[in-house]
């Protein structure tokens, strides 16, 4: 579960590649998920990002299948 660190404004999330909670960076992305298509200005998606501060692992999420 990530908890809010309201002094430093970054998030402590779980990080598999740690093995333990760390600070994250967290931002949402817009992704186009087919840029072939007509509709390509249309299709984007809202994923969550989070970076570990301390070894740089990236997940991103995409937040319609939360």
């Amino acid at each position: 579960m990530a908890t809010a660190n309201q002094t430093a404004n970054t998030r402590t999330e779980y990080c598999p590649s740690c093995e333990r909670n760390r600070p994250h960076g967290v931002s949402i992305r817009l992704h186009t998920e087919n840029e072939a298509s007509a509709n390509a200005a249309y299709s984007r998606e809202p994923y969550r990002v989070a970076v570990c501060q301390s070894c740089g692992h990236r997940t991103e999420r995409r937040m319609n299948d939360a």
